[in-house]
């Protein structure tokens, strides 16, 4: 797990800028992906080309045979998906972070200037510097959500055409150094499936709640609008500085 430390802190200061949904989405890709593939799989997989056994003994045809079965293994597939659906939520924390950055600079300057004309208010933290999502950063969470989306269904998509979502337990292969027709036995075949159905439970739980976040911002939008309408025109503008998705 060492190695998705880093990984696992960047996407926790993500945790403190996203929606309620967005936290349990990040709570799904730590436990259920990242502390799932890094405890368990490594130990069900390992290197399954050496458990591979072939009714032959040419030299090199049990290694064309996997890499024809599986041009990536499982386990590599995975921590790429991880890191692939990970990036949109990692670009939207350097946008907030910079954003951040620069309403404490307007802030430190308000305080230093007495004459606090042509200084702009800060728009999207309040004074504890809590970030508000609205206006680009709104448009950067859509933009995020959409890719992350994209990416989600894509290497789904793309698991099912690589090796389908069943592991079979018999490789039927014929390829140069093989002289004929060459079968292979996977092992641990039952075992392997189940975990493979499981990721990819968890990646369709995943792609649900990017989704639901979607029309949650989207409904939670509207009903701050359809309040502001509601109030008088010198109240609204106040409510919707106040208006969070946390």
């Amino acid at each position: 797990m060492g190695e998705w430390s880093f990984l696992s802190d960047l996407l926790d200061k993500v945790q403190s800028h996203s929606t309620v949904i967005g936290k349990v989405w990040l709570t799904v890709l730590f436990i259920f992906r990242i502390m799932v593939l890094g405890a368990g799989i490594d130990k069900v997989w390992g290197n399954e080309q050496s458990g591979m056994i072939c009714n032959i003994k040419t030299p090199g045809c049990k290694n064309v045979c996997y890499d024809e079965a599986f041009p990536i293994s499982h386990m590599r597939f995975w921590v790429l998906q991880i890191l692939f659906v990970s990036t949109p939520n990692l670009i939207y924390l350097g946008h907030v972070l910079h954003v951040i950055h620069k309403e404490n600079k307007l802030r430190e300057l308000r305080q230093k200037q007495a004459d606090r004309k042509g200084i702009k208010l800060p728009k999207y933290t309040d004074d504890h510097g809590k970030v508000q999502i609205k206006g680009s950063l709104l448009r950067s969470y859509f933009i995020t959500l959409f890719f992350t989306i994209l990416l989600e269904v894509a290497f789904i998509v793309g698991q099912y055409y690589l090796y389908g979502f069943v592991m079979n337990p018999l490789i039927e292969c014929k390829r140069n150094p093989c002289p004929l027709d060459v079968h292979c036995f996977m092992p641990r075949p039952t075992e392997k499936t189940i975990f493979i159905i499981f990721m990819l439970v968890v990646a369709c739980v995943s792609l649900a709640l990017n989704v639901g976040e979607i029309f949650y911002l989207i409904g939670h939008r509207n009903k701050s609008r359809d309040t502001s309408a509601r109030l008088p025109a010198r109240d609204a503008p106040e409510l919707l500085s106040k208006t969070t998705f946390c």
